[in-house]
């Protein structure tokens, strides 16, 4: 774990001196990924240069409220308090027909959008909180808490995740809990995606890292159904993971805008 600790740490650091930056911002939620990517983010930049955000919505549990507040003084980490309810009820006030998907990903967007207007306004990046299985399983809201300058953790599976948070000393509070967005009362990760992590990590390390064949995956034991399920949602998300494609028209047709 210390060179994998070591090697997210020189990365923060590359990226934020590359972008001309001393400091990064991020919304700090109670969970786990958020609160790794805080610690990582303190080793390698300092307290000073760490500004956390907490964006509560009236549902949000008791928990992760402690949980956020766990990790700050821990850290003895900057801190505001940003409550999204007045914005998100403004605009669902005249959507009554919307589903708990898309008051979800209305909430995540606009949690991002405050992080980039406080990164402007404090000069300092957005760092990244999303995590492997996530990323490959498109469970993250495109332009909301996918959307970063740069992010640590995201070639890290959520296994990964829990094992590098037992080892930078991460809260045992926070590492035990049942991982949730907390996008609405009582929602869980795992239940929302119909898999434990555990089971999508080994299911995903077999496609995606080791590229084995749906037959070798199905030799080692495990269930058809649910593997075709993880395969579908890489494919069914791949356009999450994808620049916005730019149709060429100029004379110099593939020609990206690298000076």
């Amino acid at each position: 774990m210390k060179e994998l600790e070591e090697k997210l740490v020189k990365f923060i650091q590359e990226q934020v001196q590359q972008a001309g930056f001393q400091k990064v911002i991020l919304g700090l939620s109670g969970g786990i990924d958020s609160a790794l990517v805080a610690y990582l983010a303190v080793k390698a930049l300092g307290k000073e240069n760490v500004l956390t955000i907490k964006m509560p919505y009236k549902t949000s549990s008791k928990e992760s409220i402690e949980h956020a507040n766990l990790i700050l003084q821990d850290l003895d980490l900057q801190e505001k308090t940003i409550e999204i309810t007045p914005m998100v009820d403004a605009y669902f006030f005249m959507q009554a027909e919307a589903t708990s998907l898309r008051k979800g990903n209305y909430m995540a967007r606009t949690r991002m959008s405050i992080l980039f207007d406080q990164s402007a306004l404090e000069n300092a990046l957005v760092i990244g909180t999303s995590n492997k299985t996530e990323i490959l399983l498109g469970y993250g809201t495109l332009f909301g808490d996918m959307a970063c300058a740069f992010n640590p953790i995201g070639d890290l599976y959520k296994k990964d995740v829990w094992k590098l948070s037992r080892y930078m000393g991460v809260p045992q509070e926070i590492i035990d809990k049942q991982p949730s967005a907390d996008l609405w009362e009582g929602q869980t990760d795992e239940e929302e995606l119909g898999l434990s992590y555990q089971l999508a990590d080994e299911i995903l390390e077999r496609v995606v890292d080791k590229k084995q064949s749906l037959e070798e995956i199905l030799a080692e034991g495990y269930e058809e159904s649910i593997v075709q399920k993880v395969i579908q949602k890489i494919k069914a998300s791949s356009y999450k993971r994808k620049l916005n494609p730019i149709a060429k028209v100029g004379a110099v047709l593939g020609r990206d805008f690298i000076f």
